[in-house]
């Protein structure tokens, strides 16, 4: 599996619902949008002669020092990755590129070099927000040989400020914090005085956050500011143009670079698409509704055994899961190492098991452990999802994935529109339906949030690019298929159709799909028109 794209943090405390590239909670927060509103008011940068827009010299022609990545792999948690071939350095970016001499970030960079005659360089993010590149890379390190578009490519990645090994990295609680969070029932009291509980504690997180990043950090964490560090990189990599492969979240980056800069790319791939132009609440909605279809898809499998724990009929497995995780908000079950199994890590470790079909057995045993009174297999699960090692130490993914998505978008704070979001995803999704709702909703952590949003939902245009590609993937749980029916046409790009139950597909093995994006990148062959690919 390739790092989480965090399309939904299910973490009760906060009833949020944080979606993959955009994000909506149920009681508020934001949604991907528009560069015409970036802090500052530029809506783009000015070029010099040098090619380096006006006062960024400094850091388009800086060099990198390519070195051990043992620094970053301690702090990235990446467990595994051949030292041979992957070698790591730091880029230097303004926090404010309208004023550059306010402050600095450094951004973690990896890289496995092309194992043949190099081509250029193939940037890639894994999504989120709040994903590790660095971790993707170094994934793909032990892999190179057998990837064919590792044979011209480098192959890089980077941590996007705030996140993982980049400096300052967004980390907000404590995980004492976060493992406390994991088990609150806050979320589940929908009466006034619980909503205004809620409220209350969301306010006091958003409140946390500022305290310890800062307000001017904060506001120039999103993805207006990403691109503009993402066209840094390219051209200290040397490339003239970008190639860039982008997964779920990843393809907002995409879009809003290719929107920013259309004359800087050279080939680009959004895999698993985020629709930048979607109102959030309908977003939230139909991805919700997306991780009911592979939920639907998940019981038909687990039918075929007679101890599925939701049973052999899956019209109603829905219900079977219901009864089998709602008991856990009022009574928790033992999990892994003395911990106990909260409602919100079951919920989240079945969410993680619909990315992808090789969890769908192990979801299956963490459930009929759960039958059994032992939540430890699933309490292993949500933990992957929620990047918490063995020893109780959680990265700075979840804390990053809040901030980059409160500037991303307006926060939702109308209650009407709350109303309407919660209702909304107890329908869609009803094996997520806690049976707790009253019609209400809080505002949610962004809604409280220091920094205001700098882009806001918005069609987005790269008038001058290159053609481009856009995979989509019929059941996919996090990014629904439309989103990239409609990106494809809002970027006048190519569609490849993967007709399967997974969140991505490219780079996977899969032959349809990895011929196509590798001819696209190293040829500029423009994939069939219509073109659909199986498992």
């Amino acid at each position: 599996m390739k790092a989480r794209k965090l399309p939904f943090a299910a973490l009760a405390v906060v009833s949020v619902v944080a979606l993959a590239g955009c994000s909506v909670q149920i009681g508020g927060s934001p949604a991907p949008s528009d560069r015409s509103t970036v802090s500052g008011g530029t809506a783009g940068p000015t070029s010099t002669v040098a090619g380096a827009p006006s006062g960024l010299q400094k850091y388009y022609g800086q060099k990198l020092s390519w070195g051990s990545c043992a620094e970053m792999a301690r702090t990235d948690d990446i467990d595994e990755y051949d030292k041979t071939k992957l070698e790591c350095a730091h880029l230097t970016v303004p926090i404010d590129y309208n004023d550059p001499g306010s402050g600095e970030t450094s951004l973690a960079v990896a890289r496995v070099k092309a194992t043949g005659q190099k081509q250029g360089s193939l940037l890639m993010n894994p999504g989120g927000p709040g994903g590790s590149g660095v971790q993707q890379v170094a994934g793909k390190s032990l892999e190179a040989d057998k990837l064919p578009i590792a044979q011209t490519f480098d192959l890089v990645g980077w941590d996007p400020r705030g996140v993982g090994a980049s400096s300052p990295a967004v980390k907000c609680f404590s995980d004492k914090q976060r493992d406390e969070n994991r088990l609150s029932t806050i979320a589940f009291d929908n009466s006034p005085a619980g909503i205004t509980k809620q409220e209350d504690f969301n306010k006091s997180q958003a409140n946390l956050c500022a305290e310890k990043m800062g307000k001017t950090f904060l506001e120039h964490v999103g993805t207006a500011d990403t691109v503009r560090d993402l066209d840094v990189l390219r051209a200290v990599l040397g490339d003239e143009k970008l190639t860039y492969l982008g997964y779920s979240y990843g393809t907002f980056i995409g879009a809003i670079y290719a929107e920013t800069f259309p004359e800087k790319v050279r080939a680009m791939v959004l895999d698993g698409a985020v629709d930048p132009a979607e109102d959030p609440i309908d977003s939230s909605i139909q991805q919700m509704a997306g991780f009911q279809t592979v939920f639907d898809d998940w019981a038909k499998d687990c039918a075929k055994y007679p101890t599925c724990p939701v049973g052999t009929d899956p019209s109603k497995a829905t219900e079977r899961f219901q009864q089998l995780t709602r008991p856990l908000i009022d009574k928790t079950v033992r999990g892994q190492g003395g911990r106990q199994l909260s409602y919100s890590d079951a919920t989240t470790a079945t969410i993680q098991a619909m990315y992808a079909t090789q969890l769908w057995e192990p979801l299956r045993r963490g459930l009929t452990g759960l039958q059994k009174g032992d939540g430890s297999l699933l309490q292993r699960i949500a933990d992957l999802y929620l990047n918490r090692d063995e020893l109780g130490r959680y990265s700075p993914m979840m804390d990053a994935n809040t901030a980059i998505n409160c500037v991303d978008g307006p926060a939702v704070t109308d209650p009407a529109d709350l109303s309407r979001l919660d209702s909304g995803i107890r329908k869609a999704a009803p094996f997520l339906d806690d049976g707790r709702g009253t019609g209400r909703a809080a505002k949610g952590t962004c809604a409280f949030w220091a920094a205001a949003p700098t882009l806001k939902p918005h069609e987005v245009h790269a008038v001058g690019a290159p053609k481009m590609v856009v995979i989509s993937t019929t059941h996919d749980p996090a990014t629904p298929y439309a989103n990239g029916v409609s990106l494809a046409k809002q970027l006048d790009a190519s569609l490849i159709s993967f007709e399967g139950s997974q969140h991505t597909v490219s780079l996977e093995g899969n032959a349809c799909v990895d011929g196509a994006v590798g001819a696209y990148f190293r040829d500029l062959t423009i994939p069939p028109a219509g073109l659909r690919c199986t498992p």
